[in-house]
């Protein structure tokens, strides 16, 4: 396909001069399929339940960040019966420190309404899986083409990259994503759906990388618009980032002994029914004496000591900046209402974010990883 008739594609995406992709694709994906815990091997029939899984976990992560807490969700719940059995502080619990939190307790409640409504067996169709909590138009799509085989073509982050580059969309996201999908559509096979989404995913993962993309190895680079205009690394087009207002705050460790303070935060709401550290409120433009003054109140607690520096996290809206106080407590101290004293040795039981584990690591000289 010339560059010329490439950028046409814009608004007329044209099937027949894609015909021979699907093909192509899934020769190469036969040739160099990753290797990954949730995908069936070649022959065998997918599971939806870790197909599923997976796609929620892989949700604003990576790969190599999901493999361990796949593997430990399995081991532990095998299927989706024994996860919807489960208590959602038990998921908590085991996603803590895997980000975006929402994503397990739309998991839990997924898991619920598959066993008690379904039977513990995941609707195959698109329509079916979009009726579960969690699970939006991409997560249907992938589930739905991969362990279902139905004729559908998910758009991740890597398929949209390979799509936007082989046509040469002009378009900035997320404007660009129905057309997008729509040229995606092209590259299905005739069967083997969810080989064709796998193996764009493939592609976008190994060869069509966004910086430097291994263009002499792609089974498409022969007619792909972008490298054809020499402009790989430009697409996909994006509108420039809105980076939120910076909030600052207060956290607030208080040890009795080898025991630590912490609380629950409310179950709606950013990091829902997460464990943390007391903490004031996170707000544009607090001042350190603003955010002091909502330390908890414990008796014959010893003076505030701030520690220096700050813990620094980035969510997805805001960066966030925590000054970190620290105090003792006599040994038979109660906790206030809606806190408890956990065990320093046990928080790897506990749901702690990533934040929280920087704030305790901070707070008691600790490597990241000893509170993880």
């Amino acid at each position: 396909m010339s560059p010329k008739s490439a950028l046409k594609a814009k608004s007329e995406p044209s099937q027949p001069e894609t015909s021979s992709r699907p093909v192509a694709l899934l020769a190469w994906y036969d040739r160099h399929r990753r290797r990954l815990p949730w995908r069936a091997a070649p022959g065998e029939t997918s599971d939806p339940y870790r197909v599923w899984l997976s796609e929620i976990m892989l949700q604003q992560t990576t790969v190599k960040a999901v493999g361990p807490y796949f593997e430990k969700f399995v081991a532990r719940w095998p299927d989706v019966t024994a996860l919807g059995r489960a208590s959602q502080d038990d998921v908590l619990r085991m996603w803590a420190g895997l980000g975006y939190y929402s994503r397990a307790r739309n998991l839990y409640a997924c898991a619920v309404a598959v066993t008690r409504e379904h039977g513990g067996i995941f609707p195959d169709t698109e329509e079916g899986l979009r009726a579960l909590p969690g699970i939006g138009p991409y997560t249907a799509a992938a589930i739905a083409a991969i362990a279902f085989d139905r004729h559908t073509m998910p758009v991740d982050g890597n398929i949209e990259r390979v799509v936007s580059r082989l046509f040469a969309v002009e378009d900035e996201l997320p404007q660009a994503k129905p057309l997008i999908q729509q040229l995606a559509a092209t590259l299905l096979a005739n069967s083997r759906a969810g080989d064709s989404a796998q193996a764009l995913m493939d592609l976008g993962a190994s060869i069509c990388t966004p910086k430097k993309p291994a263009c002499s190895l792609c089974p498409l680079n022969e007619d792909c618009t972008a490298r054809l205009q020499g402009k790989q690394e430009t697409f996909p087009r994006k509108a420039p980032k809105k980076s939120g207002t910076l909030r600052r705050g207060a956290a607030f460790v208080v040890t009795r002994g080898e025991e630590l303070l912490v609380r629950s935060r409310p179950e709606k709401g950013l990091l829902g029914g997460m464990t943390e550290v007391p903490g004031s409120d996170w707000l544009a433009g607090q001042d350190d004496a603003a955010a002091k003054l909502q330390a908890p109140a414990l008796k014959g607690l010893s003076r505030w000591q701030r520690k220096m520096g700050v813990v620094t996290h980035v969510f997805t809206h805001f960066p966030l900046e925590l000054v970190v106080y620290t105090a003792k407590a006599a040994a038979r101290t109660h906790a206030p209402e809606g806190m408890r004293w956990v065990p320093v040795a046990t928080l790897a039981d506990e749901a702690l974010p990533n934040v929280m584990r920087k704030v305790i690591a901070h707070a008691l000289n600790l490597s990241a990883g000893s509170s993880s």
